[in-house]
């Protein structure tokens, strides 16, 4: 098999967000892997509540269901055209946009809808509908192509590790950091794939080593903690994990624990490669220091499943990212191309000032 050719629809059977119309259909994935179920937003505050929930989540996936939030929205605004439409529907984009505020592509997706609404005419409910909808497919595209560039930086026979969900379920399909290792999976380059269990969520655990399992990748689980040993054996030769925004000088901030990968496999000799779309890159942000790191609840901390672990009257320090310097970064992968060893002027050259 080539390096691109191959079945997309073998590896892609999953889909987080269903537009049916008059509704959005998000996936519920603080449910999975042991119940499979939809929630129906009907509202664009329905679907703000959605993604601050995590109902949804992944930063492609959470800028497409904002995009449908603001279709929502719509429906209940009288404007004769889209400039006038915009004003009314400000406070809409702004209770959006407050939902998750690290991940760049949700104000993208917003800011994107925006321009294209100013823009219209009598018809602005049809042409934001077909821009929330080209947001979705051009998603989906970007990730089968970027899937195809980074398989083709891993040699045959290697072995990947993987942290936070990366997959269908974070976008629009096929995934970032997981449409490369299916990628590299189907052209033989991947023969073992490792998920970090990614605490306190367990996105690793519930969700990542699900999904692979539906399209018959067998992943094999691991601590967190495990993940510096894992390198150390010599099992893994790259680790592949996505990004919710990348910055000016090829910073890159996810998933928090994403940094503490990034430093084992420097000091391992692992390759380490981010897969996101350009859509997560933010060249108006110098550098990864400018990054607004959200936090959660520290009770997120305290119990697994509803099960407290934790003992009563303890502290604790839940940040939802972190930010790996791009010194540490091997290659960044998106649907536009390669950037390997980036820094500003890398990042300049592929994508402007």
């Amino acid at each position: 098999m080539n390096d691109t050719a191959f079945d997309f629809d073998r590896y892609d059977r999953i889909r987080p967000i269903r537009w049916t119309g008059d509704a959005l259909e998000l996936l519920d994935q603080r449910k999975l892997p042991f119940e499979v179920g939809y929630v129906r937003c009907d509202s664009s505050e329905a679907v703000a509540d959605a993604i601050r929930a995590l109902t949804v989540r992944g930063a492609p996936a959470i800028g497409i269901a904002a995009a449908w939030g603001l279709v929502l929205a719509a429906r209940s605004v009288d404007a004769a055209d889209g400039a006038e439409a915009a004003a009314k529907l400000q406070p809409a984009i702004d209770h959006l946009n407050a939902a998750r505020p690290t991940a760049v592509n949700l104000a993208w997706a917003l800011a994107r809808m925006r321009r294209v609404l100013v823009s219209a005419g009598s018809d602005w409910r049809d042409v934001i509908e077909a821009e929330a909808r080209a947001i979705a497919d051009e998603d989906l595209a970007a990730n089968r192509r970027m899937g195809a560039l980074g398989a083709a930086l891993i040699e045959p026979g290697s072995n990947v590790l993987t942290h936070c969900n990366t997959g269908s379920l974070a976008t629009a399909g096929f995934g970032t950091a997981l449409g490369v290792i299916r990628a590299g999976v189907a052209q033989g380059r991947i023969d073992e794939v490792f998920a970090g269990e990614t605490r306190p969520w367990l996105q690793g655990a519930r969700l990542t080593v699900w999904e692979l399992q539906q399209d018959g990748i067998a992943p094999t689980l691991i601590a967190d903690a495990a993940a510096s040993h894992l390198m150390k054996s010599g099992r893994v030769q790259w680790v592949v994990v996505g990004a919710d925004r990348i910055c000016a000088n090829g910073d890159v901030a996810n998933k928090i624990g994403t940094y503490q990968l990034a430093i084992a496999a420097r000091h391992h000799g692992v390759k380490f490669m981010v897969a996101a779309p350009s859509s997560t890159v933010d060249m108006d942000t110098p550098s990864g220091e400018l990054i607004h790191i959200e936090e959660r609840d520290p009770g997120e901390l305290f119990g697994i499943g509803g099960n407290r672990t934790a003992a009563d009257g303890v502290g604790a320090w839940n940040p939802v990212f972190d930010v790996t310097p791009h010194d540490l970064v091997d290659a960044i992968v998106t649907e536009r191309g390669v950037i390997e060893n980036p820094d500003a002027g890398a990042m300049r050259e592929a994508f402007g000032g």
